[in-house]
This record gives C-alpha cells, sequence and structure tokens, in this order.
C-alpha cells in the first residue's frame, strides 16, 4: 500500500468518527428524546401561599377567646336551642359536628367522594339550607364560591355568623384567579386555626354551652394531635423522600412531612382548577416519572382528567406506587380524622414498600 492511500484511508476514518459523534449529539437533541435537556431532579416546588408548615402544628393549651367571631359577618341574636349549621364541605362539618355536638344540627353540602367538587352546582335544597342556618362555614379561595353567592343573595346580612376559613388562614382568590392553594384541610397548621376559630364562634352563638364546647374542643385537640403525629412520624422516617401529584391537593402535606414533592406546579394548579396543563408541563412531568427517582404518586380519584390519567398509567408502568386520595371525605360516614389517618397510612405504607424494594 503506497502512501497516498494510506493518507486516504486515514483521512476517511476520521470522517466516520467525526461523523458518528455528530449523529450521536443530533440524536441526543432530536423530537425522539423529549426529556433531552429537562430536569428530572428534585426541585422543591410550591405553590403561592403554602404554609411550609414544617413543624408539629401548635394546638392550643387551653380555650381561644371566647365572644369574639372569627372573620364572621356581624351577629345580634343569642341562639338558645340547637343550633343550625351548613358546612359547605362534609370535612369541615364532621369537624364542627364534633366541636358542637348535640347543641348542633350540622348539614354539609358536598359529601360525594365521587364526584369533582369542583363542578358542584347548587340546588334549590342547597339554597334553602343555607338559608335558614344560624352558622356557616365555607372553605372560600374558590371553592366554593357557589355558597358565597348563596350566602349574599339570601338577603339575612346580620343574621348569619360565617366563617370564610381562606379569609381566616390569609389564602385568598386575587382578581378572580385563584391565587392560593384551596385545599387547606390537608395542612395542619390550618386545621388547627379553623378548629379554634369555629370553637369561638359556637360559644359566641351559645355562650350558656361554653363549658360544654370546651370539653368537646379539648377531646378534638387530643384526636388531633394523634391524628398529626402520624404526619411527623413519616416526617421522621422518610423527609426528603422524591414523591409526585397530579394535582396541588397533595402540595400541604407535602411540606409538612418534608417529601420532596417534584411535580411541576404548572401542572398541578391546572390540573386542581379543571384546565388543560402547559405543553412543557406535561412532557416535565412524564420525564420524571420515567427517571425511576419518583417514590410514590399521589393521585386525586375525584378530579380524573384524561392527563391525569394517563400521567397514573406512565407510573405504574416504571414501578411508581400510586396512592389515591379524596377532596371529600371517604368513605362518607366516617371522622375527619379516620379518613385523613387511612390516607396517611397508606402514603407511610407505599413509602415503606418502596424502601424495603430498595
Amino acid at each position: 500500500m503506497n502512501q497516498r492511500t494510506k493518507s486516504a484511508l486515514a483521512v476517511a476514518l476520521v470522517v466516520v468518527v467525526v461523523a458518528a459523534g455528530a449523529y450521536e449529539v443530533l440524536a441526543s437533541q432530536s423530537p425522539s428524546n423529549p426529556c433531552a435537556g429537562l430536569s428530572t431532579t428534585p426541585s422543591n416546588a410550591t405553590l403561592s401561599n403554602v404554609n411550609a408548615a414544617g413543624a408539629t402544628p401548635p394546638l392550643s393549651r387551653g380555650p381561644p377567646r371566647v365572644g369574639v367571631p372569627a372573620l364572621a359577618l356581624p351577629h345580634s341574636d343569642i341562639v338558645t336551642g340547637t343550633i343550625d349549621v351548613v358546612a359547605a364541605e362534609n370535612f369541615w362539618g364532621s369537624l364542627i359536628s364534633q366541636l358542637g355536638g348535640n347543641r348542633t344540627a350540622v348539614t354539609s353540602i358536598l359529601t360525594d367522594p365521587n364526584a369533582d367538587p369542583h363542578e358542584y352546582e347548587a340546588g334549590s335544597s342547597t339554597a334553602v339550607a343555607i338559608t335558614n342556618a344560624q352558622y356557616i362555614v365555607v372553605n372560600g379561595v374558590g371553592y366554593d364560591d357557589w355558597a358565597l353567592s348563596l350566602i349574599a343573595a339570601d338577603g339575612k346580612g346580620s343574621g348569619q355568623l360565617v366563617l370564610n376559613v381562606g379569609d381566616l388562614n390569609g389564602v385568598r382568590v386575587t382578581g378572580g384567579i385563584v391565587s392560593g392553594n384551596p385545599h387547606q384541610w390537608y395542612n395542619p397548621v390550618y386545621v388547627n386555626a379553623t378548629v379554634a376559630a369555629m370553637y369561638t364562634n359556637l360559644t359566641y352563638l351559645q355562650p350558656s354551652s361554653t363549658a360544654y364546647f370546651q370539653a368537646n374542643y379539648a377531646a378534638l385537640n387530643v384526636s388531633l394531635a394523634q391524628l398529626y403525629g402520624q404526619a411527623t412520624e413519616i416526617r421522621d422516617q422518610f423527609a426528603g423522600a422524591v414523591v409526585a401529584s397530579t394535582e396541588s391537593i397533595f402540595v400541604y402535606l407535602a411540606n409538612f412531612t418534608h417529601l420532596d414533592l417534584i411535580s411541576p406546579p404548572a401542572f398541578m394548579e391546572a390540573i386542581a382548577e379543571g384546565n388543560d396543563p402547559p405543553a412543557q408541563s406535561v412532557i416535565q412531568f412524564q420525564c420524571q416519572l420515567e427517571s425511576g427517582q419518583v417514590r410514590v404518586l399521589v393521585y386525586n380519584e375525584q378530579t380524573v382528567t384524561p392527563i391525569a390519567t394517563n400521567m397514573k398509567a406512565i407510573a405504574a408502568s416504571h414501578n411508581v406506587t400510586i396512592v389515591g386520595v379524596t377532596e371529600t371525605i371517604q368513605p362518607p360516614g366516617v371522622s375527619f380524622q379516620t379518613w385523613m389517618l387511612g390516607e396517611y397510612l397508606q402514603l407511610q405504607n407505599a413509602l415503606n414498600a418502596y424502601a424495603l424494594g430498595h
């Protein structure tokens, strides 16, 4: 082989090597690999107005101050008989029932665990219940605007006491846009603040039953402390574990337990509000679920959409454990604490199973 032939072969070999390298670079950037360049590492995702609530929630050492309604409409009449109460949602209804006992008659409006609360439309029976109520508890933050509209329309004004949980906790809607996370019942700190406000309101409505309400309040505090002790146990065992959620319902609890929720906030917010999430957030979420880093996917069983269902299927196909949660109490007849404890235990068992498997 002469020198010219050897030189030609060497050049050809260099060209092949360079071309192969260029192909590899292009392939990694091509649309066939949508995860290229996307971060699938933990991002400590949060939503606006989210209380991280890292510590065990403070429980009142004694009853709150009596006689001052908490964020309520003015009220002038003392209730001598049973207090008629309407709770827009049954999780708040369960708590007020435990506080009020036989001094209250509580009607909860949203109770169906198979229905999407965001799509509820109030009928005439709901309007009558709200009109007749002496005390009303609403979640606020755009979650139950139908209730606020009925309260404004009934014309009773000073004849009713109204507790807006969102206003109480400083989680609000600004300019008609939901800028805060409305799922306040998943935040232990917000639940404790709401229970204290309920107690204050009941004693304001019926001062003669203060001792009775105080005893119920103390018992409820003990029960909630036990419940949130379970959440603290999850935090102590699994702080930093990477998890995902199809919507914002899980953000408060993830923050409280120090789990690393990596789902794109834009995706979670959109699904929670019944909107299509941005395309980029869909791709990023899928890549996260396929990355092998996510231990658990929390799935809201009451806001079922094609995109959320598809994410659930992707997670299952990549050995991510699915944990279902609901927005209202499931089953409807149990207490707030029983329902929430069941969800805590499902989450803890899923995290345990992952740890044992690795």
